[in-house]
């Protein structure tokens, strides 16, 4: 404050003050939320000709360690007048003012913060004035409590800064820079949404009378400032919300045009299948039935009869070398009466073949009880369609095979030192 006043005009001829407010007008204030993407919350604001920007990095770990509160978080607050933020140079770093305006700034938000939340942890606010035009800690108060919002971090409530003083004899709210050079005293104060004063600082005279009007004017400026706080909140989250449901909107109208879109290709591709399948299959089928006739049938009928004759063949070998009768009846009742089924010579001596070389290859087969056994196979002819006739096998043939069977016994008992003869006279008892 500047005690030369004495050139100074504070009011027009109308009550108005130099920049045409009333003595309890605030000056216009656009905020504008999260604009620094590397910072967990982050606040824009202008006030009149002050600009400043605030940035809130945390809760993160404290360093140096021996900064840590067992309990609770640390709060840290800084705040910096840039060089260029003024019409005189200021000089860069640190300086008795800013240390003592970081100071009661942190103080004024450490009643509101929930710091037991994040013991040993740290939270820094950082504020920079890149633009001062009166009341920047007021403004950078305001920043602060909105980025912390941004953030995260978890409060009782929002913190309003606002001042008031006295200029030209009258009480006056939220002074601008010739008000603030020129003025006879300056209150500025913090206080949470419920009126609880965080912070309270003057700088000049008042008498007691003053000083209780220009706290009632403060109070209504904080008020003031606090909604203009909640609206930019509402409308930051507000934005949010509507993008997010137009996303929502989008991908719904997206889900519903590719579901409509997959039935009508689902429809086309089924009536397509559907005229495919009702046209061809019916003329196929008609072709079908032209075409048809009784060669066909026969010869169709003839790799079919063909076709089992050999299965039925490998079904008969199969139990015939084991030697059980009700085995080999487990063929009956395979086939139908109404198909011919024919075992041609060559089938009988492929049979015949491949009887002998499994006989050979058994080491353990029983020579005795294969000679008392007599050998019977189904014969199906072509002409009888519902008889199936035994056949016994020739004598010669059957003789043929013992015979080879006993020389091959024969070799195998001179090689052990033993003397083996066949008999044939019990062979044929047997058989008759």
């Amino acid at each position: 404050m500047s005690s030369n006043q004495t050139d100074v005009v504070f009011f027009d001829e109308n009550g108005l003050r130099t920049d045409q407010r009333k003595p309890d007008e605030i000056r216009p204030m656009k905020i504008k939320i999260g604009v620094l993407s590397r910072a967990n919350g982050s606040c824009y604001l202008e006030w009149g000709a002050n600009k400043v920007i605030a940035a809130v990095y945390g809760p993160r770990e404290a360093h140096p360690r021996r900064m840590q509160l067992a309990g609770k978080a640390v709060i840290r607050y800084r705040y910096n007048m840039q060089s260029f933020s003024v019409e005189d140079r200021a000089r860069p770093g640190p300086s008795r003012r800013s240390s003592e305006i970081s100071k009661v700034s942190r103080e004024a938000f450490e009643p509101v913060i929930f710091s037991d939340a994040y013991p040993k942890a740290a939270i820094d606010i950082f504020v920079e004035v890149l633009q001062a035009d009166a009341g920047t800690r007021t403004a950078a108060i305001n920043a602060a409590s909105l980025a912390l919002v941004d953030a995260g971090i978890p409060m009782r409530g929002l913190i309003s800064a606002c001042a008031a003083g006295k200029v030209g004899g009258k009480i006056v709210l939220d002074l601008n820079k010739p008000e603030d050079n020129y003025g006879e005293a300056d209150l500025p104060i913090a206080m949470t949404e419920d009126g609880k004063i965080t912070l309270i600082q003057m700088d000049g005279h008042l008498t007691p009378s003053e000083f209780e009007e220009a706290m009632e004017l403060v109070q209504k400026g904080c008020r003031r400032v606090l909604e203009i706080q909640k609206a930019a909140l509402m409308e930051k989250y507000a934005s949010i919300m509507d993008d997010e449901e137009d996303e929502d909107e989008i991908g719904s109208e997206n889900g519903a045009e590719d579901e409509i879109g997959a039935d009508d290709e689902a429809d086309e591709d089924d009536e397509g299948l559907i005229e495919f399948s009702s046209v061809d299959e019916s003329d196929a089928q008609e072709e079908d039935f032209d075409e048809v006739t009784d060669e066909m049938v026969e010869a169709f009928v003839n790799r079919v009869s063909e076709t089992l004759a050999k299965d039925i063949s490998s079904l008969i070998r199969e139990y015939e070398v084991g030697g059980s009768e009700a085995d080999v009846d487990l063929a009956d009742g395979l086939f139908d009466d109404d198909i011919n089924i024919c075992i041609r010579d060559a089938d009988l001596k492929e049979i015949d073949e491949l009887i002998t070389k499994m006989e050979d290859e058994d080491d353990d087969f029983d020579d005795e009880d294969c000679e008392d056994e007599e050998t019977d196979i189904f014969v199906i002819t072509a002409e009888d369609d519902t008889d199936v006739e035994e056949a016994d096998v020739e004598e010669s043939d059957v003789d043929d095979i013992d015979e080879e069977d006993g020389e091959e016994n024969e070799d195998a008992e001179e090689e052990d030192g033993e003397e083996f003869e066949y008999d044939d006279e019990d062979e044929d008892d047997e058989e008759e």
